[in-house]
């Protein structure tokens, strides 16, 4: 899959047919000609494979599969399968990846892919001295349940460490948290998380006489961090009729509004969701527990904040910053079983659980500048507007090239409404 002829920037792809999109990641060694069933839903989730996901299946849902072009990762040139509903975040993740690769792209690191899973312990008579009692069998504690997975211990992962908590004057009283620190390489991890919690619990309340109530990971995996920084030249922020000045000021203004109010920050943190939840839905990830540690990972020092930090370099230009946890994996569960999830990840070339982070968390800091850039310069709903047009133009009923046309007409007279869609419609029946 992998040749000379990958590269990001490919020129009028947005223009070209459906099919003729699928031909050229043919062509340049994306896909095999047989991936285009796959994406095409011919040969995707079958309705045997979803009846084995989950409970009561009674069909599938699609949602569209869309590309993030011109992105730059650590030196590598990357195409990005995103899954979403929403118009503008693709274009938009794709447009700002474009500003981003002429000051070298986005650069991302990880931390160690180390999950926590949690132990409650009730009923101990002394917290303080079942918390020193437990430090002190560490080590052997570690050694009880280095077996647990043995195929996780051969590929390098397995336990790492144990922290002791004493939470004290909580509605049922002081108890013990026990963290288990669980290096699970290229998986997600939930799975080998719990695993390791259940066979660590009689081990610890033989050695505190206490009960082990709750043992399960924690989605808040501030172990397991990816962060990404780009810097975007002064000269390349200008558009239409706003200096580059203006812009780069406008995004970081923006910025310290999010990060001063928690109101303004649920909505900016949303936005880089919005690129993040996108490549997690399109690998078959948990994007749920990805927003639940986003969201615990932005109140870190008090309050609710923002994920990302805007400011200006010596030389004026523009530079971007986002960290937070992201526990991702590229096997186990359905990015496993999915067989669009599979192709998404042979799209990117990724071979690891950590490059397929840092690659989501570049996403998520394009997507983020995409959005402080529309609210500091022409307003978020312009280019919303824009694409959300054609939706409302086929949502009225217009069908084939109707929809651009109708959406164009309604662009134009700023009226992107489904009634004036329908008018129009109508006019054109006359």
């Amino acid at each position: 899959m992998h040749n000379q002829k990958r590269i990001s920037r490919i020129s009028g792809f947005y223009d070209l047919p459906l099919e003729e999109r699928q031909d050229k990641l043919v062509e340049m060694g994306f896909l095999a000609p047989g991936d285009r069933a796959v994406l095409s839903g011919e040969e995707g989730l079958s309705l045997e494979q979803a009846d084995n996901m989950i409970e009561n299946v009674i069909g599938r849902h699609a949602l569209p599969l869309g590309l993030a072009l011109n992105f730059l990762v650590n030196d590598r040139e990357m195409l990005i399968p995103m899954v979403v509903e929403e118009p503008s975040i693709v274009a938009g993740a794709s447009y700002m990846a474009k500003l981003a690769r002429q000051g070298g792209g986005f650069q991302a690191q990880t931390t160690l892919p180390e999950m926590i899973g949690q132990l409650q312990i009730l009923d101990v008579d002394n917290v303080y001295a079942s918390r020193l009692a437990i430090l002190e069998q560490k080590e052997r504690l570690l050694g009880e349940i280095a077996g647990v997975d043995p195929i996780l211990v051969k590929l390098g992962g397995g336990p790492r460490d144990i922290e002791v908590r004493v939470l004290t004057g909580t509605a049922i009283g002081d108890f013990l948290v026990v963290h288990l620190i669980l290096d699970v390489r290229d998986a997600m991890g939930a799975n080998a998380v719990n695993t390791a919690c259940e066979r660590l619990a009689p081990h610890l309340e033989e050695l505190t006489g206490g009960r082990v109530h709750l043992r399960i990971l924690s989605n808040l995996a501030d172990r397991r961090l990816a962060r990404a920084s780009c810097t975007i030249p002064l000269e390349a922020l200008a558009f239409d009729e706003y200096p580059a000045t203006e812009v780069r000021d406008g995004i970081i203004a923006a910025w310290a509004f999010a990060d001063a109010d928690p109101y303004r920050a649920a909505t900016h943190n949303k936005g880089i969701l919005n690129g993040v939840d996108a490549v997690v839905l399109a690998t078959g990830n948990d994007w749920r527990a990805v927003e639940a540690g986003a969201h615990a990972y932005a109140v870190k020092d008090g309050r609710y904040g923002s994920l990302s930090t805007w400011s200006a370099d010596a030389e004026g230009n523009l530079v971007g910053t986002l960290e937070m946890p992201l526990a991702v994996g590229i096997i186990g569960g359905a990015t496993k079983t999915h067989p669009v999830a599979q192709k998404s990840l042979e799209i990117m070339g990724v071979s690891t659980a950590r490059e397929l982070a840092e690659i989501i968390v570049s996403v998520g800091l394009a997507q983020n500048l995409a959005a402080l850039r529309a609210l500091a310069t022409e307003g978020i709903q312009k280019g919303h507007m824009t694409l959300h047009a054609r939706q409302v133009a086929i949502s009225a009923g217009a069908s084939g090239e109707d929809i651009t046309r109708l959406a164009q007409q309604l662009v134009t007279e700023k009226m992107v409404r489904i009634d004036r869609a329908q008018e129009i419609i109508k006019e054109w029946q006359v």
